[in-house]
């Protein structure tokens, strides 16, 4: 019975027709609206045969701040990034984002799956960043859910009872580098090990349960 359930199980109907795509910003700032979006970073999740779920592609882009946008010196500190660094290589907002999001609708088609899902740290200030953007830019393909998310805070609290990043790679040992922290990419595919980790944890316990129930 449990070997049936696997087999069937995809992508699509795992999440609902969702595809979590797990996602990290790095920002001159707080403000959604008034703040400069300096990095985008994007993991994809694939699954095996087998239902269990795994850290696939990244793709990523330094963007250059938008006209106007506010620049705060603590949170440019925190970061680390110079905004005007010539060898950031940064895009303007709506190209990086185009690029980006053309990955994530690929990927939606591949998995048959209607919307993406944003899964993050704190998801909500990511998401925010990335609805700001997009109304900004006028784009209008936006391939994520407009306001729900999968947030790994509350899953690590639920799971490990951390809701630090850190704190929750350490009791799911995983390794933590603090001094590549603070890079979308490194804290994004992190999350996305996270994530993964504890989402085929509790398939696994759901699966067993469902054994045992039918046994019983």
């Amino acid at each position: 019975m449990i070997e049936e359930k696997t087999n069937t199980l995809t992508m699509a109907n795992r999440f609902r027709g969702f595809m979590p795509v797990v996602i990290d910003v790095e920002t001159a700032g707080f403000n959604a609206k008034k703040d400069a979006l300096l990095e985008v970073a994007a993991v994809l999740v694939s699954m095996d045969d087998k239902g269990q779920i795994y850290r696939d592609k990244t793709h990523s882009c330094h963007i250059e701040p938008f006209e106007g946008a506010n620049l705060e010196p603590e949170a440019l500190a925190f970061n680390g990034i110079d905004p005007y660094h010539p060898f950031r290589i940064a895009k303007p907002e709506k190209e990086a984002l185009q690029e980006i999001f053309r990955a994530i609708r690929q990927a939606l088609k591949r998995n048959d799956c209607k919307r993406a899902i944003l899964v993050g740290h704190n998801a909500p200030f990511d998401l925010n960043f990335i609805n700001a953007a997009v109304e900004r830019c006028e784009i209008k393909r936006n391939p994520f859910h407009p306001f729900s998310t999968f947030d790994t805070v509350t899953l690590g609290g639920v799971m490990y009872g951390q809701t630090v990043l850190a704190r929750i790679a350490d009791e799911a040992g995983i390794e933590w580098d603090h001094d590549a922290a603070h890079s979308a990419v490194y804290d994004a595919e992190q999350t996305a090990e996270l994530f993964c980790q504890m989402t085929n944890r509790w398939q696994t316990l759901a699966m067993l349960d469902e054994s045992t129930s039918s046994f019983g």
